[in-house]
C-alpha cells in the first residue's frame, strides 16, 4: 500500500487549480466517518467528500431528499477528525440553498462547526446568486452540473444528462456562467464524455468527474461502490477495487493509483 509523505502539506482549493494546470489528476472520495477518513488520508486522496450520498449509503433511505443539514454536519465533523491531508468538500442537501442567505447561513454552520474547507451545490445558472454570495464571503463552492440527485424526482430518474444538442450546449454555458459567478470548482456527474472533456477546457477551474470520462481533471466515486458493498446493482461508471485487493487500504491505493495514471475510468465505465 503506498501512503502520502507526513510532511505532506494539507490539499487546498489553489492546490486543485495547481493540479489542473499542471494536469496532475486530482483524486477524490467519499467519507462519512473518521475510521474510512483516515484510510483515505493516508493513501493520498486529494479531496475527501461528505456527501449527502449519505442518506442512501449509511441510513439506507431511497434518495438524498431527507438528509438534513444537522446529519451533514455531524458526519462532516468526523470526518474532519481523520483528515491531516486531504481537503475536506461538503455537499449542501436539499432545500440548504434556496436563497442566498439561508445557503449563507446553512454554509457557514458547514465551515465553522464541521471544518468544511469547500462546499458543494447543485443547480446551474439559477444558482449564480447563491455562489456569488458565498463566495464573496469566504466560502469556496464546488457547482454540480449533469445528473443531481436532489432533483431526481423532477429528472424522473437518475439519468444520463446532456445527450441532446440543446441539453449539452445549455450545460456549457451554465459551467462558464457558474465560474464566473465565483465557483472554484465543478462536479460533473452522468454526462457524455465528449461534453464533460468540452466543459473542462472551456473553464479554468478544477472539474471533477463521476461517470464523465477521462478527460476530466479528477475523478470523484462513492467508497462503498469500490469497495463492492453498494447494495444491488453497481453503477456502471464505478469499479470494485476490492477485486484484487487483500485490504481496504490497499483497495483505496490501487484507485488512487489508477486515477493518477489515467487507468481509471476505462471505456466501459464512460457514457
Amino acid at each position: 500500500m503506498s501512503s502520502h509523505p507526513q510532511t505532506q502539506q494539507r490539499i487546498t482549493v489553489r492546490k486543485l487549480l495547481q493540479m489542473k494546470s499542471e494536469a496532475e489528476k486530482i483524486v477524490c472520495l467519499t467519507a462519512y466517518d473518521v475510521s474510512f477518513a483516515k484510510v483515505l488520508d493516508d493513501a493520498g486522496v486529494d479531496v475527501v467528500l461528505v456527501g449527502d450520498s449519505l442518506g442512501m449509503v449509511m441510513q439506507g433511505l431511497d434518495n438524498t431528499l431527507p438528509v438534513t443539514m444537522d446529519d451533514m454536519v455531524y458526519h462532516s465533523r468526523c470526518v474532519a477528525n481523520g483528515l491531516t491531508h486531504s481537503l475536506l468538500m461538503v455537499d449542501m442537501p436539499f432545500m440548504s440553498h434556496i436563497t442566498p442567505e439561508i445557503a449563507l447561513q446553512n454554509a457557514g454552520r458547514l465551515m465553522k462547526e464541521s471544518g468544511a474547507q469547500i462546499v458543494k451545490l447543485e443547480g446551474g445558472s439559477e444558482q449564480c446568486d447563491v455562489v456569488n454570495a458565498l463566495t464573496s464571503n469566504g466560502i469556496p463552492v464546488c457547482a454540480h452540473l449533469g445528473l443531481q440527485p436532489q432533483r431526481v424526482h423532477k429528472l424522473g430518474g437518475y439519468r444520463v444528462q446532456g445527450r441532446e444538442t440543446e441539453a449539452a450546449e445549455r450545460m456549457l454555458e451554465e459551467a462558464i456562467v457558474l465560474e464566473q459567478a465565483g465557483a472554484d470548482a465543478l462536479l460533473l456527474e452522468c454526462v457524455p464524455a465528449e461534453l464533460a472533456t468540452k466543459i473542462t477546457e472551456a473553464v479554468s477551474i478544477p472539474v471533477i468527474g463521476i461517470g464523465a470520462g477521462i478527460d476530466v481533471d479528477g475523478q470523484v466515486l462513492v467508497l462503498q461502490d469500490i469497495l463492492g458493498i453498494t447494495p444491488g446493482r453497481a453503477p456502471k461508471f464505478s469499479k470494485n477495487f476490492m477485486q484484487g485487493a487483500d485490504s481496504i487500504q490497499n483497495a483505496v491505493s490501487n484507485y488512487v493509483e489508477a486515477v493518477k495514471a489515467k487507468e481509471f475510468p476505462q471505456q466501459e465505465h464512460i457514457f
